[in-house]
């Protein structure tokens, strides 16, 4: 069981703003989550005393920051996606409470856990996107719903666990569902009447992506015509994955948006030959339009589950004399990229920890056909390996298997901070709608991992968010006999990752 501790402290609070009227859970349109406030200071941060606590009343994985604006935090608790409006001027009062009502199935098709990654706040409004795909609008003053909107649907494997960002007049959402087989795609509607406005998808034609194949380039080049048809097996893309559940990205002078995509679908390499575009990609978008401007696919054909939707930090630099704007991004499949995010230009693609093996480097050879490429270790591919053949020491490794294997097969991560996981295929039985629309449903891996130790049982149910010293404030669960937070050492990749 996992719970969020939220520090709220006599020293006192300021707005955490991406600008003077918005605020997002990564404190900036550029994603540095760097605040500039400074009122907690070396000299008086063991000064810090518990001022109030509170209590969602959710047992599961709370990701992303409240808000504070002015003298109100905004707090979002994970599925049923309940919001509160608190008043830290008089000890954490609660001004107001949405709670939504959501069908319980949407769970069962949330891959890894019901978490949600955050509020976004903007000219008085409040905005989120449930875990069933509405978008939703509150007025922030009284929590009261201006309007909402379906993003998706459910029953065809598409959820939500991923924040919002509101740019100029519109919001922008992404969306969940790359493990079931959803078609993923990005979408802007209206902040003041929720009316769609654009829609880019990340598989398949070229006008439903919205990408221009003269115009919009990977790596200086042109991406051509039906870039992404020609890269799938047949109609593969119409269940390709490429979902954007993570957090976004904005440069208000370039007027673009940026964004990963996760995990192709279906896992299984085997069935989806080909480079899989645009799962696993970078991708630049015209906020206005739609329209991408540039796309980078750091992992082709994606054997490992590794997805690519962490944050992409936005910096200016000087490179070789001249001042760039940058994008670098940390991906999950283990090696750092840094892109000039006018252009796409790929300066710099490393491992961040030698670790990695499944890739030998990226080609940076410009003059090569293979450059910006993963240079693949074929020890450590599985989509190369014969069937019922054990593919051991993928690093980083995951909880989810890749293998060429359909019967029952082993793994073991090679990487320090993995605990062995075993997967093996399963046939699936299930007669729920939401099962039979996904084409993983008949077969799929089921996996096993060490159990964390359980702990003893607290009093009164819900998940803390305490007011106090950091280092020292401990949540833990408050119903029957609660497990404690996983022991060091326990592959946080396998349990974190909730698309």
């Amino acid at each position: 069981m996992r719970t969020m501790v939220l520090a709220a402290l006599l020293l006192g609070f300021g707005p955490a703003l991406a600008g003077e009227d918005v605020a997002l859970p990564t404190v900036d349109y550029a994603n540095t989550r760097y605040s500039a406030l400074d009122q907690i200071t070396p000299g008086n941060v063991g000064r810090l005393k518990v001022a109030w606590t509170f209590s969602t009343g959710v047992l599961r994985g709370h990701e992303g920051a409240p808000l504070v604006v002015g003298h109100v935090m905004f707090v979002h608790t994970p599925f049923p996606n309940t919001v509160y409006a608190l008043d830290l001027d008089q000890d954490g009062k609660i001004l107001w409470r949405y709670a939504p009502r959501q069908e319980a199935g949407v769970i069962a098709v949330m891959c890894c856990d019901t978490v949600h990654r955050g509020l976004a706040y903007k000219d008085d409004r409040i905005f989120l996107q449930l875990a069933d795909t509405t978008v939703v609008a509150l007025e922030a003053e009284t929590g009261r719903v201006l309007w909402s909107v379906r993003n998706g649907d459910p029953a065809k494997g598409e959820t939500n666990t991923a924040a919002v960002l509101p740019v100029k007049d519109k919001v922008i959402v992404g969306l969940s569902g790359g493990e079931y087989g959803a078609r993923c795609h990005v979408t802007a509607y209206d902040q003041a009447t929720g009316r769609r406005l654009w829609r880019a998808f990340a598989t398949g034609p070229d006008d439903e992506m919205l990408v221009d194949p003269d115009k919009t380039t990977e790596l200086g080049r042109p991406i051509g015509r039906d870039s992404s048809l020609k890269s799938w097996d047949g109609e593969q893309w119409k269940t390709g994955g490429g979902c954007a559940w993570g957090w976004f990205s904005y440069d208000p002078e370039l007027n673009l948006v940026y964004y990963g995509t996760g995990n192709p679908s279906t896992w299984n390499p085997v069935q989806r030959p080909g480079d899989n575009r645009w799962a696993m990609a970078i991708v630049a978008r015209d906020a206005d339009t739609g329209m991408a401007r540039w796309v980078y696919q750091m992992t082709p054909h994606d054997q490992w589950d590794y997805d690519g939707v962490n944050e992409m930090i936005l910096t200016e630099q000087e490179i070789a004399g001249r001042r760039r704007r940058l994008l670098t991004h940390f991906d999950r499949n283990g090696f750092g990229y840094t892109l000039d995010r006018a252009t796409g230009d790929l300066l710099v693609a490393e491992k961040f920890d030698p670790s990695v093996n499944w890739a030998k480097r990226i080609e940076l050879d410009r003059a090569s056909p293979a450059y910006g490429r993963p240079v693949v270790d074929e020890r450590y591919a599985p989509g190369t390996t014969g069937e019922d053949e054990t593919v051991s020491g993928i690093c980083p490794g995951r909880s989810a298997p890749r293998t060429s294997s359909r019967r029952p097969t082993r793994r073991r991560p090679a990487c320090s901070t993995c605990r062995p996981t075993t997967c093996a295929w399963i046939t699936s039985r299930s007669t729920s709608p939401i099962r039979r629309a996904s084409p993983m449903s008949a077969r799929r891996w089921r996996c096993t991992r060490p159990r964390a130790p359980t702990g003893p049982a607290p009093s009164s149910p819900g998940t803390t968010f305490q007011a106090g010293s950091p280092g020292r404030s401990r949540s833990r669960s408050r119903s029957g006999r609660g497990r404690s937070p996983p022991p060091a050492g326990w592959c946080s990749t396998g349990l974190s990752k909730a698309t």
